[in-house]
């Protein structure tokens, strides 16, 4: 059977020695917000997280979900866990208090979400889908709008979903063939098929908020005419309560790789009544709150399940024996040595330890510095801080779901041939895991948008919000012989990553194939840089404390020194062969013709 414990101690390492959560309460709104407050609120979290969410992740998946009669039933579990879960308040941790929310900082939701995905990837995705609707709502909707949706939203009495994909199209919002005819009270009649609608039915809320993609009669061509509107599964009454069925349907769900317990969904609109969110033809720009809010959660499930995939791994190779140390026997009183006395296992368990936390920091330095976007006095702070989240968005998201998939799939590669099988619930992880590549934006797209949007945007000034930090540090850093064996490689490496930029914001001028062969690479490229500027000031971090007297904790500081030195050994140098790809051009991609492949 697998387990899952919070890493409580590695959060609380990043929260309180790498990143100074203390800075959030001298931000408005967030005076409440001390360190001692977010810990007990996370440790609360964490038993959530081990005690109801763990332990109906593998039935969930066994079970999956049932669509009976036009519902959908979730696994035996998830309703009882879901009312815990809301009753808590967890739906609304960082949500606005003046409609019911907790108004923690999203730092501490981020640091939520990691445990949510690690316990129960599936039953993450109804409160996570919710988060983006409330985000929509909350930015772009009208005062009664917010008054009507958000305290239940807030609540979890009511729950909320996307829907953006249709049959024929999805990156390509473009494309969309929902209708939305007006009608004389404001409201609209919308027509249309959304298809891998997550959480777009269920049994776990009285109500599910629905937020539409749909195009009006007079709309422009392509993105230009897309609205966004809000069609609720019931249709509330001015009481608050919920009143008559709206023309909202579940044709069907889907039957999927992973993520079996949340339930995918056909959803069929037929005369639903609903209403506009924001401008008429301005719907894309209102999704993006939701779809950003969502790539950053999808990020963190690919960390969640990194990490119980990677602790589950651990404790197998510490348990199970098989042959001899190369180096001589370690367990001589033992029939054969645990596996983990192996070079290649130690690789293998290297690789998702020191991935799982340089992307917790890495997150949570993304999730801080929304927290500063939303609620620094100053405006230019402000700023800045929202264009480091929206380039590192992209990123992230690409990454961490890349490396959840690998580091669960070298989980099952320790087990050996029993991690192939169900019972031991690695083999889950990789398939939960594998989604999170896909979808909010498959991980290609994500690459364009980094290198097609992100770097071109404000004359590359968004880049500069996380290029001048890093070249900051590096000088600041590099006469210190302590960090010598870490800000040389990454020094190397950003010098890398900066020729890499200027070749392709050249050459993707003349031709845009070579910006968008080069995407996926310069990517990594990027990602591993972030990681590496997280683990030199993590390496610092562990080294000042190790100075200052580690309190009988010296093996956990020594071992994020030696993590560091894995990673800037065996993992920075990937981003040298990202960089040659990236020169290589786009003539060896482009060439060939597409009768020939």
């Amino acid at each position: 059977m697998p387990v899952y414990e919070p890493p409580l101690e590695n959060i609380r390492f990043v929260l309180n020695e790498v990143l100074d959560v203390s800075q959030l309460s001298a931000l408005p709104g967030y005076e409440e917000a001390t360190p001692d407050l977010i810990d007990q609120i996370i440790e609360e979290g964490a038993k959530i997280c081990r005690d109801v969410l763990f332990p109906i992740n593998q039935s969930g998946d066994a079970e999956g979900c049932v669509l009976e009669n036009g519902v959908v039933r979730t696994p035996k579990g998830f309703k009882e866990a879901y009312d815990i879960f809301a009753q808590g308040g967890w739906c609304g941790l960082s949500a606005d208090p003046a409609y019911g929310g907790m108004g923690m900082p999203v730092l501490v939701n981020t640091v939520m979400q990691e445990m949510i995905c690690s316990a129960n990837m599936s039953f993450g995705m109804y409160p996570g889908l919710s988060q983006g609707a409330y985000e929509a709502l909350h930015t772009f909707g009208t005062d009664e709008q917010k008054q009507t949706y958000l305290p239940k939203l807030i609540t979890g009495e009511w729950s909320g979903t996307m829907c953006l994909t249709e049959p024929h199209c999805g990156t390509d919002l473009g494309l969309i063939k929902t209708k939305a005819l007006p009608n004389e009270d404001g409201s609209y009649n919308i027509t249309g098929t959304k298809i891998f609608i997550s959480a777009g039915e269920h049994d776990l809320s009285e109500n599910i908020i629905h937020l539409v993609l749909a195009k009006l009669p007079d709309a422009p061509e392509g993105v230009k005419g897309i609205s966004l509107f809000v069609v609720p599964k019931f249709l509330p009454k001015e009481d608050g309560n919920v009143g008559p069925r709206n023309g909202v349907a579940c044709g069907s769900i889907e039957h999927k790789m992973g993520i079996k317990a949340s339930s995918t969904c056909v959803i069929n609109l037929d005369d639903a009544k609903g209403w506009l969110v924001g401008q008429a033809h301005k719907g894309l720009k209102a999704m993006f709150i939701m779809m950003n809010a969502a790539r950053l959660g999808v990020a963190m499930q690919g960390l969640g399940i990194a990490e119980v995939a990677q602790q589950n791994a651990v404790n197998y190779a510490k348990e199970r024996l098989q042959m001899r140390a190369l180096d001589g026997a370690k367990a001589p009183e033992k029939a054969a040595d645990p596996i983990i006395v192996h070079p290649d296992v130690r690789r293998m368990l290297l690789t998702g330890k020191a991935f799982c936390e340089g992307a917790r920091a890495l997150s949570y330095w993304t999730g801080m510095q929304l927290d500063v976007a939303h609620k620094h006095p100053d405006e230019a702070v402000r700023k800045e801080a929202d264009d480091l989240v929206a380039l590192l968005t992209p990123v992230i998201k690409a990454y961490q779901t890349d490396m959840g998939f690998d580091v669960s799939s070298l989980a099952m590669q320790v087990y050996g041939g029993h991690g192939y099988i169900w019972e031991h619930g690695v083999e889950q992880y990789a398939r939960d895991a594998r989604i999170a590549m896909i979808y909010e934006g498959t991980n290609g797209i994500q690459a364009l948008d980094l290198v097609g949007r992100k770097m071109a945007q404000g004359y590359g000034r968004l880049l500069r919000r996380f290029f001048h930090p890093v070249q900051a540090y590096i000088e600041e850093h590099q006469a210190d012989a302590g960090l010598q064996e870490f800000i040389f490689p990454l020094a190397k490496a950003f010098s890398k990553l900066q020729q890499a930029t200027a070749i392709i914001a050249q050459k993707g001028l003349k031709d845009p194939n070579e910006a968008g062969a080069a995407s996926v690479d310069y990517l990594r490229m990027f990602a591993l840089v972030a990681l590496g500027y997280m683990w030199v000031q993590m390496a610092q971090a562990a080294q000042k404390k190790l100075a200052k007297g580690a309190d009988g904790r010296e093996d956990f500081y020594e071992s994020k020194i030696k993590t560091a030195r894995f990673f800037f050994a065996r993992m920075l140098p990937e981003s040298d062969a990202r960089f040659k790809a990236v020169m290589a051009g786009a003539d060896s991609i482009m060439d060939l013709e597409a009768a020939n492949f």
